[in-house]
Order: C-alpha cells, then sequence, then structure tokens
C-alpha cells in the first residue's frame, strides 16, 4: 500500500522535460527496427524508457517500475508483487506515428497500487498537453479540470474513434457495411485516443486488444472525467494483469451503454 501519491506537478515536470529532451529531437530523425510481433521500436522508445526509469527511481525509489519495453517474464514477476506501488509505462505510444513523422504520440504513465490506477497521466509533447487525473479526485488538462458531459447526440450522428485491425472479421464487416455513427476516425495512439475522450475530442470509442500501458493511464483519465468504459463482454476494462483487453467507450455514459449494446447485438 502507498500512503502518499507522488506529487502530480513534480511527476508532470519529470515527463515533459524528458519528452522534450529525448523524443522531439530524434521525431522525423528516426532510427528504427521491429520486435518479435512486428510492431515498431525506435532509439527513443528506448532513450525515453531510460530516462523516466532512472528519474522516477530515483525521486520515488519505493516504487517499481513496469515497462512495455521490458520482456513478458520481468513484467509478470512485477506485477505479481502486489504488495509493492509499480508505475507502468508505455515510453512512446504511437511509435508507428512517430516513425513515419506523423506528429501524434505521446507518453503514458500510471501508479499501480492496490489492484488499482492510483494515477494516470499521458503526455503530448507536441502540442504540449499533458493529461493528469488521481483515483477519486478528478483530472486535468495543464491544469485546468476535465469534466465531462452529456453529448446530446444519438448515435448516428457521432464521431467514432475505432481500431479495426484489432477486431473480428464478423465485426470489421458490420462496422464497415452498417455504421451506426456518422463518421470514423482512428489516429493510432491509444493513450491519446482514451485522453482526447477525456477532452470531450471524439464521442465513442471502440479498440480490439489493448495491453496494460495502453489503457492504465488512458482509462483513468477518463473515468476521472466523468466518462464510461468496458470491454466488449460489458467488464471493466482496467485490470492489472498483462492480457489483452478490448475497449468500449465514450465520455456520455448513456452514449457508451448505447454504442455497447449496438455492438454486442447484431441486428
Amino acid at each position: 500500500m502507498i500512503h502518499a501519491l507522488p506529487d502530480l506537478d513534480l511527476l508532470t515536470d519529470i515527463v515533459r522535460r524528458a519528452a522534450r529532451e529525448e523524443l522531439l529531437p530524434r521525431f522525423t530523425r528516426v532510427i528504427r527496427e521491429h520486435k518479435a510481433d512486428g510492431s515498431i521500436l525506435t532509439e527513443a522508445d528506448l532513450a525515453m524508457d531510460a530516462r523516466l526509469h532512472a528519474e522516477l527511481n530515483q525521486t520515488w525509489p519505493d516504487i517499481a517500475f513496469l515497462s512495455e519495453e521490458m520482456d513478458a517474464a520481468e513484467q509478470r514477476l512485477l506485477l505479481a508483487a502486489a504488495d509493492r506501488p509499480l508505475w507502468c509505462l508505455d515510453p512512446l505510444d504511437g511509435t508507428s506515428n512517430f516513425a513515419a513523422g506523423i506528429p501524434f504520440f505521446g507518453v503514458s504513465l500510471a501508479l499501480l497500487c492496490d489492484g488499482q490506477a492510483q494515477l494516470g497521466l499521458i503526455y503530448d509533447p507536441i502540442r504540449d498537453e499533458c493529461f493528469t487525473s488521481r483515483r477519486g479526485e478528478g483530472a486535468w488538462l495543464n491544469g485546468q479540470r476535465l469534466t465531462t458531459a452529456a453529448i446530446g447526440l444519438p448515435l448516428k450522428q457521432c464521431i467514432a474513434l475505432i481500431d479495426f485491425k484489432r477486431l473480428t472479421a464478423a465485426l470489421r464487416q458490420r462496422l464497415i457495411e452498417t455504421p451506426p455513427f456518422h463518421s470514423q476516425r482512428n489516429f493510432g495512439s491509444c493513450a491519446l485516443e482514451w485522453a482526447w475522450l477525456a477532452a470531450g475530442r471524439g464521442h465513442v470509442y471502440l479498440h480490439g486488444g489493448q495491453k496494460l500501458w495502453d489503457f492504465a493511464a488512458g482509462s483513468r483519465v477518463l473515468t476521472e472525467a466523468g466518462g464510461t468504459s468496458f470491454t466488449l463482454d460489458g467488464a471493466p476494462v482496467f485490470v492489472a494483469r498483462l492480457e489483452t483487453r478490448s475497449a468500449v467507450a465514450s465520455p456520455d455514459p448513456r452514449l457508451a451503454q448505447t454504442w455497447l449494446d449496438w455492438l454486442r447485438n447484431p441486428a
């Protein structure tokens, strides 16, 4: 159990400075390779990972550190130590965008403790936007409180953020042939898509498979702003495990339920 949560302002300063010094100078000048699963890894991922590992450990030595860039065996051992708080980091979410010169990527960091994400932070260095949240206390964008409101649109007039490639073939076909929404977007960074939903930039969300570091910070930010998320099975998205989770979400809880009902009940 952690008795005093890290100061969000200090945490924001650490992440913002690191992203400006490690990510931005490498943007459009990137050397990349491919991981075993086919995903892209760049020098920027590794530099940001090492920088934050060192600084977080120096500032909060009692908190362990888990990163997307670790191997699965090490990640499992860290998650099994439930009595110790744990950072959960994606040092560069949207690596494919970063490597292609597309300015939509960010850093995602959550603090896991007592089976929950206690803090969530997502930083977009291109726009200098930092989304933060503290469990039970709220969410903020650059220090201004985020509060979602009823969207006031039927689903058929909404913009949907959807990652098609991780959905089943049957669901992809249904969404393409009989879309219940007005139009669709996919930006290529799970963390920023969660954050943008919390800021009211988009109406409904669907992703077929995210990892812990994809949703830990983002689902906390959205929840604290007043939004709602589920898996396609209707379960909570957040679990402190390595399993892949689907995500169905909206800043408007009523609309989230309408969206989930459509996804789960083919006409």
